[in-house]
């Protein structure tokens, strides 16, 4: 009887364990402008006509039937745990132009209420021009949107011209503005009871950011020991949609429909952002293997102090190392600082290796992986104490978190700030090259 029992039971209480912030880099646009505006088939490339999402898939609906069936018999081919699409969700073409979009957001499984409006995120310091200006809820359904200080949306009309390079930095966070939320069956959605992916294997169900955290995080090398006990924590999908938008973006640029080509490149390059991230390719830095598991069996004694503890304590952490990344960049934006260190790294001229399949999990996460615990350290050493090391304090309740320059400055190291920031600049070396692989790899094979 003990067989039976310990395991599920554990199972449920290692779950409730990994239950971690689903963001990855705080915004995605201050990343990806550094990068590819250095890369001069995107930076030169003629400007595009932006077309609605329904103009697009119109156009496209024989050649989508093709390509997603093929796509969805590769990620069955390839992905470890991957729940296939019910059969009722496959996309067929019908010219219906009422229901073509339902049609695709349901094959794709995203929200069917992301917006998918024509807009651009602008970058600090910019102008909208003659753009209309959006409020955050214009372009994300989702309903925590004290994020976007400094953020500026402008909208786009369909038929007007606009420059690759702004389509597609815009697109590189659009998977952060709400596509992967509430897709599995715990998630109180009804597209979450229809999409097949099951319940949510990790992370926190009832948060509204929380679902996303198996579709951007990828725990591909935890230790064995944890993967006997839990190996629902191998169902993680990025690689899905890495794949995915990479061939819906080979499929635009191949009709003729530059712009979605350009924006779905974008949000595939967002999860290979997330995955050179280390917080999203451990389940939690600095706790051991043994440690963890300890954890969790205090935990289903009731005393659950100890998981709660380094739940929090990692929490704070990432939270942290986003936010400084976040406003290291805003204030280089801000003050034009192209010398700034971080722009240097992002735009340097690199050798880039030809793109395949196994790059986001076999080297970029194993990358990530094996950057985490160092990262944690360097964080718990270099932030002041309550806001990384206090496992009773919760850094988003820290009323100067916008203003951790200051805080670091102000901190009595003269060092802290420096040593985050070279941390910080080695972890983003990864998306330089990667980024750039990605891109390439879509771009040869374009007419």
């Amino acid at each position: 009887m003990k067989t039976i029992f310990w395991k599920p039971i554990f199972l449920l209480s290692l779950l409730n364990l990994i239950s971690l912030p689903a963001y990855g880099w705080e915004i995605h646009t201050l990343i990806a402008q550094p990068v590819f505006s250095s890369m001069e088939e995107i930076a030169s490339a003629e400007d595009v006509v932006v077309t609605s999402l329904e103009e697009f898939l119109i156009l496209a609906e024989l050649h989508l039937e093709e390509t997603l069936r093929a796509e969805e018999a590769w990620a069955i081919e390839n992905l470890d745990f991957y729940a296939a699409l019910p059969d009722s969700l496959t996309f067929q073409a019908n010219n219906d132009q009422e229901t073509v979009r339902q049609r695709f957001t349901n094959a794709i499984r995203i929200n069917p209420e992301a917006k998918l409006i024509s807009y651009l995120q602008l970058l600090p310091g910019s102008d909208a021009g003659s753009h209309p200006t959006l409020a955050p809820e214009d372009v994300t359904p989702l309903k925590g949107n004290s994020g976007f200080y400094n953020v500026l949306f402008v909208e786009l009309t369909p038929g007007e011209k606009i420059d690759p390079l702004s389509v597609l930095v815009s697109a590189n966070h659009e998977p952060d503005l709400g596509l992967d939320i509430g897709l599995f069956e715990d998630n109180n959605t009804e597209w979450g009871q229809s999409y097949g992916l099951g319940t949510q294997p990790f992370g926190d169900a009832k948060l509204e950011y929380g679902s996303q955290a198996p579709i951007h995080m990828g725990l591909y090398h935890e230790a064995a020991l944890i993967y006997m006990v839990a190996p629902f924590i191998k169902k993680c999908y990025p690689e899905y949609r890495i794949h995915l938008y990479k061939t819906l973006s080979e499929l635009a640029f191949s009709l003729g429909h530059d712009y979605w080509g350009w924006r779905f490149m974008g949000w595939g390059l967002h999860y290979l952002a997330d995955l050179t991230q280390p917080y999203h390719a451990q389940a939690l830095p600095g706790v051991g293997t043994f440690k963890m598991i300890l954890m969790n069996v205090m935990d289903m004694m009731g005393r659950s102090r100890m998981k709660d503890e380094a739940i929090q304590l990692v929490s704070n952490r990432h939270m942290a190392i986003e936010l400084l990344e976040r406003q290291l960049l805003e204030r280089a934006y801000m003050e034009n600082d192209s010398d700034y260190l971080h722009f240097q790294t992002l735009s340097s001229k690199r050798v880039i290796p030809h793109y395949m399949d196994m790059i986001p999990r076999e080297i970029i996460t194993k990358n990530s992986y094996s950057r985490a615990r160092k990262l944690d350290k360097i964080i718990a050493k270099n932030f002041p104490e309550q806001l990384v090391s206090d496992p009773n304090y919760q850094l988003r309740d820290f009323a100067g978190k916008n203003e951790l320059l200051d805080v670091l400055n102000n901190s009595g190291n003269p060092e802290a700030l420096q040593n985050l920031e070279l941390e910080l600049n080695d972890i983003l070396t990864e998306f330089s090259i990667y980024g750039r692989s990605y891109a390439q790899s879509i771009l040869s094979k374009t007419p």
